[in-house]
């Protein structure tokens, strides 16, 4: 979790791989699109800080944080990228659902870097509250979507 003490730097480039040549795809839940899209924006900032091209980075929307394992998979299938970063964001609520939705995609995103050779980058926010969201994606807690690039460079330079 991006806090104000602890994240990954995407600035200090002798420790970030450098993304040319590569191929990313970024899968993003439309749901609570505020969030996503601020995260969406400092993954694919990074990527291309970093040499990624812009046709090296391919942006595909899923309806919401379940069907981002989906959007995901499809991608490893039709693309053969290089690595895949998915990007959702769920807020806790009064039901269970809040529990439900994120362990199904921990558990999806669990399984397709068991299945497949390219890594898929977890950058789903699983907030209490709507500011803590703002806070992570772009606010005063940085952004989760530039950790998320840096995570999927490192471990495609593995």
């Amino acid at each position: 979790m991006a806090t104000a003490h602890q994240h990954l730097d995407s600035t200090n480039d002798e420790n970030v791989p450098s993304g040319e040549g590569k191929l990313v795809a970024i899968v993003r839940a439309e749901w609570n699109d505020e969030i996503t899209s601020g995260l969406a924006q400092g993954a694919k900032q990074t990527l291309l800080q970093h040499g990624v091209s812009e046709d090296g980075i391919i942006e595909v929307d899923v309806p919401g944080a379940v069907e981002l394992t989906f959007g995901a998979k499809s991608m490893h299938d039709q693309q053969d990228p290089d690595a895949v970063i998915v990007i959702g964001c769920v807020i806790q609520g009064e039901t269970k659902h809040f529990d439900y939705v994120c362990q199904s995609v921990t558990y999806g995103i669990t399984e397709l870097n068991l299945s497949y050779e390219a890594p898929t980058i977890f950058c789903v926010l699983t907030d209490n509250t709507i500011e803590q969201s703002r806070d992570r994606s772009g606010g005063k807690h940085g952004n989760k979507g530039v950790e998320a690039a840096v995570a999927a460079l490192k471990m495609m330079a593995l």
